[in-house]
């Protein structure tokens, strides 16, 4: 193992793996010369007791599929043997990648990890705890081949605790579908699958990977679900929690804000500031008109508490207009660095000619 261990390492400083099936492209990422069609990410963390379990039933699953892929593995911090069993199974696997974070950086970061290093034109990401089944990995591939950029796995028959999960869980997921406009029934689960283009083009952070499905519709993408198997943990201990599910509100929260108003956030942070500046200038138009009518009236010892009400939600008006001022100046300071489009184009159909022969020629970015 110590010779397996030292050619890994020589692999991550940028050493040629020797073997003459892999060709190291560029620094701490190795490919075969074949390339990938499918990337299977599955993100881990203190698992060394399904790890080896759930590479043979991958390994078995996709080798039926008969076509080429790669086991993105990222290990998310692990304090056991999780990461030892990796590099034991990358140094005999050329199709497996093994991404190593130098502390646990939680689900949603780990998935980044495994999307930004994964070479497949289709990205399916699972758990690593043995929940989820890879026999159930053919019928999504099906639905992207059928065209879908986006398949969510859909719990359809539950066997966990119905107060502790299958309740709050349900609640959730309505309200995110509610919000969101994603007809879809389980966002919680991390048994999805993409095309490349898509994902690429979402950031993850925090723990937005539940919210991928919202996200990716934002950008016009097509999204089914397929029901999945749902199984118990055989072995190791759950990472999740009741705790989990609350904070999911909060989440949705963002994900409302970042769908209706990402990039024109004067419309959200103006229409609050004119509301306050109506309504407070309205409140100080009546006082005036009463100091007028009773010149001798003591206003703040009659009307002092509306007065000061007033006030102050004009100047909360006037600064809720400066956020979202300030917010425009963020959104063209993002778009210019970076010089993206506002857009997401799918493909581009032209005509064009050839000796006098007419073509339908079709690029897809």
């Amino acid at each position: 193992m110590s010779g397996q261990g030292s050619v890994l390492r020589g692999v991550e400083r940028g050493a040629q793996f020797p073997t003459r099936k892999v060709t190291l492209l560029r620094a701490n990422r190795i490919y075969t010369h074949t390339m990938a069609k499918y990337s299977i990410v599955v993100p881990f963390h203190n698992e060394e007791e399904n790890v080896t379990a759930l590479y043979a039933r991958l390994k078995q699953v996709m080798e039926q599929v008969s076509e080429p892929f790669e086991l993105v593995l990222v290990d998310d911090g692990s304090s056991d043997r999780t990461y030892k069993l990796l590099e034991e199974i990358a140094a005999v696997d050329s199709r497996v990648m093994v991404v190593k974070l130098r502390r646990n950086f939680g689900q949603t970061s780990a998935l980044a990890a495994g999307f930004d290093h994964a070479r497949g034109a289709f990205v399916l990401a699972m758990d690593g705890d043995l929940q989820h089944d890879p026999n159930d990995i053919p019928a999504f591939l099906e639905k992207l081949e059928e065209g879908y950029d986006v398949v969510s796995g859909w719990r359809k028959e539950r066997i966990d605790s119905l107060m502790m999960r299958r309740l709050p869980s349900r609640c959730a997921n309505w309200m995110m579908a509610k919000l969101s406009g994603v007809d879809i029934h389980d966002f919680g689960t991390t048994f999805k699958a993409y095309r490349r283009e898509v994902i690429q083009n979402i950031p993850l952070y925090g723990e937005m990977h539940r919210f991928i499905p919202a996200l990716a519709s934002w950008y016009g993408a097509s999204i089914c679900e397929v029901p999945i198997r749902n199984v118990n943990r055989e072995r190791g201990k759950s990472h999740y929690g009741i705790g989990r599910t609350f904070r999911v509100f909060f989440d949705l929260l963002t994900i409302r804000f970042l769908l209706r108003y990402m990039s024109r956030p004067l419309h959200f942070f103006g229409g609050l500031g004119m509301m306050g500046i109506i309504t407070g200038s309205a409140i100080s138009a009546v006082l005036l008109c009463l100091k007028l009518l009773n010149p001798h009236m003591n206003m703040m010892d009659e009307h002092g508490p509306i007065f000061v009400i007033g006030a102050v939600l004009m100047v909360a008006g006037i600064q809720m207009l400066a956020i979202g001022l300030l917010g425009e100046l963020q959104v063209r300071h993002y778009h210019s660095s970076r010089h993206s489009a506002p857009y997401a184009v799918d493909r581009v159909v032209r005509l064009a000619s050839s000796e006098g022969q007419s073509l339908l020629s079709e690029d897809r970015d």
